[in-house]
């Protein structure tokens, strides 16, 4: 099954090294941009998630005046 796969991805390599450049940019465009932004905002939701649950260093109650 793995070989299978890796000859399917050596095709697919070799068809995009081989295509036009601007047909490599729209593919980036179009896979790769949202795939990051996607990755980029389940990032974002972990660190979210682990500062709530480890709770902030500082004091809630701002400032104090002086």
């Amino acid at each position: 099954m793995l070989n299978g796969l890796a000859n399917w991805w050596d095709g697919v390599e070799l068809w995009l090294a081989q295509a036009w450049f601007p047909v490599q940019f729209v593919l980036v465009m179009v896979v790769v941009v949202p795939l990051c932004l996607l990755v980029a905002w389940i990032i974002d939701k972990l660190v979210e998630r682990c500062a709530r649950w480890l709770g902030t260093a500082r004091d809630d109650e701002g400032p104090s005046g002086s």
